[in-house]
């Protein structure tokens, strides 16, 4: 046998041409969890680029001269709004306590608790924002790369069968489009749960200074 005819059978092309449409369909799949991994992956690296730079920020909110003068400062360096929502309902329950309201017949302290409480609750959703979708994306995907294995190896299977006798051309076609399949899923996988963990990471580094941010900010208006 020609060695390059031989060669020429195991290609994409081939692959493709070989499968049906489940086989197809499987292929789309993965392509657009790629796609959309992907898309979350360079978005959320870039967010968390610009959160952390801003982190610095904090600090200075401290040293300016009035609240007002730290809003504006914090608001100019924190372009994702994570740290900037904590000041702003800071400053807005100092104009509220002048106000009679539902939430003005709570004590004072337990007024900052909750409007803090619903700022760190906002900052933690955007923050969150796509990590299930990249988690649901790096444990499903080897899955569905196996439904396509799967799918190959009944190819195979079926050659096999209408044939009556094993050949080696009937069963290699099918057999490499199911390892391509399992290859794709992992493919897919791996970025997703190695973003997953590492945006998680950095969360948990914004939270815990969010968490020191909404202490400070507490004990300040409440003084």
């Amino acid at each position: 046998m020609n060695p390059i005819a031989a060669d020429s059978q195991f290609t994409l092309s081939r692959f493709w041409a070989q499968g049906d449409g489940i086989s197809h369909a499987v292929a789309f799949v993965l392509l657009a969890m790629s796609l959309v991994s992907w898309f979350f992956i360079l978005a959320k690296a870039y967010a968390a680029f610009r959160i952390r730079r801003s982190a610095p920020a904090v600090q200075a909110f401290w040293e300016a001269p009035t609240m007002q003068d730290g809003v504006a400062a914090l608001s100019l360096a924190d372009p994702e709004q994570i740290y900037t929502p904590l000041a702003h309902s800071g400053a807005a329950q100092l104009k509220a306590a002048e106000r009679p309201s539902l939430g003005g017949e709570m004590n004072h302290a337990a007024q900052v608790t909750r409007v803090l409480r619903v700022a760190i609750q906002a900052s933690t959703n955007r923050l969150e924002g796509g990590l299930t979708l990249l988690a649901s994306i790096g444990a499903t995907a080897p899955f569905v790369g196996l439904l396509g294995t799967v799918w190959g190896i009944y190819h195979a299977l079926a050659n096999v069968s209408s044939h009556g006798t094993v050949q080696i051309d009937k069963v290699a076609g099918p057999v490499g489009e199911a390892l391509i399949m399992t290859a794709v899923g992992l493919v897919v996988a791996i970025p997703a749960v190695l973003a997953y963990n590492g945006f998680n990471r950095v969360n948990r580094l914004t939270l815990a200074e969010l968490d020191a941010f909404a202490h400070d900010l507490h004990a300040y208006l409440t003084k």
